[in-house]
């Protein structure tokens, strides 16, 4: 077998170099250069190649057309937190990888582990640690009210000598925490390289297809809020959590931005407590804010993460500006977008805000990056603008578009159906969405087609 080889790969652009240095002679970037072994071809079909090739080795992938593929639905298993199985798409899949991402201290390893001790003797697991003791796990299990029973851990960062561990115990779930302390012999790269972390990754993937072993991995985060390392890591897993949450808020988001057995920008909502992180069955009441009475500068609309409708308050803020350029700040929002609004606004609905400081923010630290959000924001500029709250138990939801229309918005009926279950009382949302009888349950629906009529019907 031949000698691998070691090739220098640029972390900016993807070009290969065969030595070290400083410079990459393609992108001209400085100090991006990573190391990594380049595995030799195997000669798997050599026999046949020397006596003249006489059709696909055995063994070899064949092309099959996907009508023969016996299309089955993968087996999933319910890790018992509910919030976690709704953002995986129903529950664990057997030889799924996932790789979660966050702040530190977010409660990644708390929800991981918990998750174990839910899963109990249902499923074998083992806990992989690379920054932390065993007795270290141990305490928060304990601290957690987790039965130690049936968990498992194991503390090393070595892939190889992890991988043989596994193939021994065969767990069923396998958590490393984290992929950025693993490193493989095969490299003399430092751990959290980003050669280190690639070929540790690939080698887990590896692992739990061939296996049927689901595998967590947890990530580190860069100052951006991007999981460090190489990007391809990202692309290599079947599923990209982000764990979120505001500082000094008890309040965790976690959502999906990549799912290949389920809907992409999911959300499982958590609150952190003394004994781990609890689940949120009813998002929309953190988001909400209990006003004491109506608040000028305050909408609440209907936005839509993933499958589940949810109910939250923006807020505005409008004051007189001292400065020449007015401030545009937004919170949850585009803010490019509350610039194009503004403008709709003062063309369409015959309001100026050119002089005015605009501040525009989501409660509870959620980001809304749908343009349902249009409606709400301006009816809440308005509101405070004018210093005249909305209708109590309002609720308000559609596209503005530059001409000063409200356009429709996908699933309108069942952001209706939430804001009746939460007691509102009238809504204000595009005439597409509205429903023929105009009502919904008890709430009055009043459907627009254009801004003006939007501002006319919240007064």
């Amino acid at each position: 077998m031949a000698k691998a080889k070691t090739a220098y790969v640029c972390t900016d652009c993807g070009a290969e170099h065969s030595k070290w240095q400083g410079q990459c002679i393609e992108c001209g970037a400085w100090n991006t250069m990573s190391e990594f072994v380049v595995q030799p071809a195997v000669k798997s079909a050599g026999a046949a190649r020397s006596s003249g090739y006489a059709g696909a080795a055995a063994g070899a992938p064949q092309v099959t057309p996907l009508t023969s593929v016996a299309l089955t639905a993968e087996s999933r298993t319910l890790t018992g937190l509910g919030e976690l199985d709704r953002v995986l798409g129903g529950g664990l899949v057997d030889g799924s990888v996932v790789l979660i991402g966050g702040d530190p201290g977010i409660g990644k390893s708390t929800l991981l582990l918990q998750m174990l001790g839910k899963l109990g003797e249902q499923l074998s697991s083992v806990y992989v640690t690379g920054e932390e003791s065993l007795a270290q796990v141990a305490a928060r299990a304990q601290r957690l009210d987790l039965p130690l029973g049936p968990l498992h851990a194991l503390a090393e960062t070595c892939i190889e000598r992890i991988l043989e561990q596994a193939v021994s115990s065969r767990p069923r779930v396998l958590v490393i925490d984290s992929i950025q302390t693993i490193w493989t012999e095969l490299l003399t790269a430092a751990p959290g390289s980003v050669s280190q972390v690639r070929e540790s990754a690939a080698k887990l993937t590896r692992f739990a297809k061939e296996t049927g072993t689901s595998v967590f991995l947890v990530g580190h985060v860069t100052k951006e809020g991007g999981i460090a390392g190489p990007r391809v890591l990202e692309h290599m897993v079947d599923a990209v959590l982000y764990f979120e949450g505001e500082s000094g808020s008890r309040f965790r988001v976690l959502r999906a931005f990549k799912n290949r057995f389920g809907a992409v920008n999911e959300l499982g909502v958590f609150a952190m407590s003394e004994k781990g992180l609890r689940e949120v069955p009813n998002p929309s009441a953190i988001f909400l804010s209990a006003h004491a009475g109506p608040t000028s500068g305050s909408a609440v609309m209907v936005t839509r993460e993933g499958t589940r409708p949810l109910l939250v308050e923006v807020q505005a803020l409008v004051d007189q500006s001292s400065l020449g350029n007015p401030r545009r700040v937004t919170l949850g929002l585009e803010q490019n977008r509350l610039a194009m609004l503004l403008a709709v606004l003062h063309r369409h609905g015959g309001v100026a805000a050119y002089d005015q400081d605009v501040f525009v923010n989501v409660v509870g630290g959620i980001r809304v990056q749908e343009t349902a959000a249009d409606l709400p924001v301006l009816l809440a500029v308005l509101s405070s603008l004018r210093d005249r709250p909305l209708p109590e138990k309002t609720v308000t939801f559609g596209e503005v578009g530059l001409s000063g229309e409200i356009r429709p918005v996908p699933n309108g009926e069942e952001r209706l159906k939430e804001a009746a279950h939460h007691g509102f009382q009238r809504a204000i949302v595009p005439k597409a969405n509205a429903s023929k009888k105009g009502r919904v349950g008890e709430m009055e629906v009043v459907g627009v087609e254009r801004l003006s009529q939007a501002i006319d019907a919240s007064r």
